[in-house]
């Protein structure tokens, strides 16, 4: 089967979800790319849309029509040769209008996994319990006898695993995307010994189809992504609780946050982080590898007694942040939650005190955003990890200590096989958590 014939009927599970619907539009518009190749007009192209919430399936639609329309608006050119022989559309607003109605007219919203039955490639999105993926693995596998290829959007849950207890015979892969999808170029791509070589081959064209980086990782519970992000966290974790015993907690929280973001000039520090991702999230990603370590326990009691509370992060339904470790106003984190107190602490109460005990930021240090459009970052980090080793204050000394660890779990993931080298290490911090550098780097030895 070809790659084009492969896309003319597929289906996309969990749909309606964060990372369904990006998945969705992507699929969509690369089958409407294909659709109006010459030659395959005759072709009948099907996008099911598949997702248990009747109601978010109207809100998915909208969604989608609306970013199919920036995406059309983008390429304007491009859909200018595709509809050359169309000579009833002769302004762009009519051929960005006439390739939306393209798209669109693909997808079918359903409610019902039978209608995965007929499809060539089934991707899934659907929550990260390795139970129900395999049910509906085998319910679709059982009743199509087209051999459909699974994709699946897990970040966590070994492949090989999913593989053997579907009965699938090696048709599934781990094609990870990142959040969002749509504006992520990453992808992990993990592969089990069962997968054919045309198998392979077709995900790496897609992806490069979909424009993403692709990092190859095997098949270990977590993969690289979220192999250094739960163990990041733990870190975090465990180094404010440790402050904790001198201070109070959320002086701690806040302490150690300001350091993954000030001083390993990072997009956000790693509380924050967590909040973005939910409390919830991170703790139960935790659960779903914690059986596959074998020398390690993947488990944080103070995620617990902030899940326990109701205090899950995450976001809204509009995109915006709820509240966690932190309280948000605007985007931006003002208060801590204090277990003591039952309430939010705002910075304006201890900020400055924490602030001064950890000392002055080198003046060598400059803004995550700011460093990430510097043309010599390297060198920039470099710098700021020199001045780190002459200083004797807390913060530089935390910092030192963060991005040793940070270093020594990227070479973990290496020993261990999880990654195929430094460089994938480096790339999906970079490119799937917008780091500015990797952390497996020289600078901090």
């Amino acid at each position: 089967m070809d790659y084009t014939e492969r896309l003319t009927n597929v289906t996309v599970l969990g749909a309606a979800g964060k990372m369904g619907s990006g998945i969705l539009l992507l699929v969509a518009l690369e089958m409407a790319d294909l659709k109006l190749k010459p030659g395959n007009e005759k072709r009948n192209f099907v996008l099911n849309a598949m997702d248990i919430s009747s109601e978010a399936l109207p809100g998915l639609m909208k969604y989608l029509r609306s970013q199919v329309l920036k995406a059309a608006e983008k390429k304007s050119v491009l859909l200018r040769q595709l509809y050359a022989n169309r000579h009833d559309l002769i302004e762009n607003s009519e051929i960005i209008e006439a390739y939306v109605n393209e798209v669109l007219e693909l997808v079918r919203p359903v409610t019902r996994i039978e209608a995965a039955y007929d499809s060539f490639l089934v991707f899934e999105a659907v929550a990260e319990n390795p139970e129900l993926k395999v049910r509906m693995f085998r319910q679709i596998d059982s009743n199509n006898t087209n051999k459909p290829l699974f994709f699946t959007n897990t970040s966590s849950i070994p492949i090989g695993g999913l593989n053997t207890d579907a009965g699938l015979e090696g048709r599934i892969l781990g094609f990870h995307f990142y959040n969002p999808p749509a504006v992520q170029k990453l992808v992990e791509l993990i592969t089990i010994p069962e997968n054919s070589e045309e198998m392979v081959k077709f995900a790496e064209q897609l992806a490069s189809n979909l424009r993403k980086i692709v990092v190859r990782s095997n098949d270990v519970a977590g993969f690289i992504g979220n192999g250094h992000f739960m163990r990041d966290a733990l870190y975090g974790i465990e180094q404010a609780m440790r402050l904790a015993k001198d201070m109070p907690l959320h002086e701690a929280i806040y302490a150690i946050n300001k350091i993954g973001q000030d001083y390993l000039m990072r997009p956000m520090g790693i509380f924050q982080l967590i909040d973005y991702v939910g409390i919830d999230v991170v703790r139960f990603i935790m659960m779903v590898m914690n059986p596959y370590m074998k020398d390690e326990n993947l488990h944080s009691q103070l995620l617990d007694d902030y899940y326990n509370k109701g205090i899950k992060g995450g976001q809204n339904a509009d995109g915006t942040q709820k509240n966690g470790f932190f309280r948000y106003e605007k985007g931006r984190p003002t208060a801590v939650y204090s277990m003591d107190k039952e309430d939010y602490i705002p910075f304006t109460g201890f900020a400055a005190k924490t602030d001064e005990w950890l000392g002055l930021v080198p003046s060598v240090v400059m803004p995550w955003k700011n460093l990430v459009r510097s043309a010599n970052r390297n060198a920039i980090v470099e710098t700021v990890f020199a001045a780190y080793k002459k200083c004797n204050d807390p913060g530089c000394q935390l910092a030192l200590d963060y991005a040793r660890r940070s270093r020594e779990i990227g070479r973990k993931l290496l020993e261990d096989h999880v990654a195929l080298s430094s460089d994938d290490v480096n790339t999906v911090l970079m490119t799937g958590f917008f780091h500015a550098y990797g952390p497996i780097n020289e600078f901090v030895i």
